[in-house]
């Protein structure tokens, strides 16, 4: 009778490790953005074939079984949960979680210069590509509401504030709401021998989907460095000329 308890109770705990072990941890609309990425990405995989498409459609698959349980082993494994009922107004991206980039760029123009356009909402969409709108939400003009567009027709939309800034010098921002954990920094540095000023763009960020997202992705050509690297070109053109060249109606196809 007794080996009998013992063998129940030792199934008891196997069940409920089990069952704690798939824990729903993943937010609504993480799972969401998860179910949908996760389909388009499995479905192109397939139709592609070949090695490029069994590791889309291996990323696909791992996205929809994120969608469809809830269960991210990596939230499990550093301890997050975005399930949790909202977020704090300090919240950022957790600790091991996410990207990180980091870029640099040389622009003909002083800091002062740069830091007031980048400091203006209204400019951010004109070199950022990725990025639909941004708008100021408070009298402050520190907190701001943002939405982006990714591939296959995803829209993310957070809220933004601005936790620390010296005017001239550096704008660091973090998220505080929204389908986008993010943080970052921008630095605006005077370059050796009056050449300008350095912009260093320092950004860390966990979209729905964590990294197996990004890992999707940038097989769709959605690379957060080369992204990066591209929008800081972008805000050097348009610093140093005014505009920035595009392809449209040429039939060189060259900028």
């Amino acid at each position: 009778m007794a080996t009998a308890d013992a063998i129940r109770t030792h199934e008891g705990a196997n069940l409920e490790r089990l069952s704690g072990a798939q824990v729903v941890n993943v937010g609504e609309v993480e799972r969401l953005a998860s179910k949908f990425g996760g389909g388009v990405l499995l479905g192109l995989g397939l139709m592609r074939g070949g090695l490029r498409g069994l590791t889309m459609a291996g990323l696909g698959g791992a996205l929809l079984y994120r969608g469809m349980t809830g269960h991210c082993s990596l939230y499990q494994a550093i301890g997050a949960n975005t399930a949790a009922d909202g977020r704090g107004p300090s919240d950022s991206v957790p600790a091991q979680a996410g990207v990180h980039v980091e870029e640099a760029i040389t622009i003909h123009r002083s800091p002062e210069e740069l830091y007031h356009f980048w400091r203006d909402y209204a400019n951010l969409p004109r070199f950022m590509q990725d990025i639909e709108s941004v708008t100021a939400t408070d009298p402050s003009g520190k907190v701001s509401h943002w939405v982006a567009k990714l591939p296959m027709g995803i829209t993310l939309e957070w809220d933004s504030e601005i936790h620390n800034e010296t005017p001239g010098e550096m704008i660091a921002w973090r998220s505080i709401g929204g389908s986008l954990q993010t943080a970052g920094s921008v630095h605006f540095t005077p370059a050796p021998g009056g050449r300008g000023t350095e912009v260093r763009l320092n950004q860390k960020y966990n979209p729905p989907g964590g990294k197996l997202a990004v890992a999707a992705a940038g097989l769709l050509g959605h690379d957060p460095a080369t992204l990066t690297r591209e929008n800081l070109r972008r805000f050097k053109q348009l610093m140093e000329t005014g505009e920035i060249p595009t392809v449209a109606g040429q039939s060189s196809g060259r900028a």
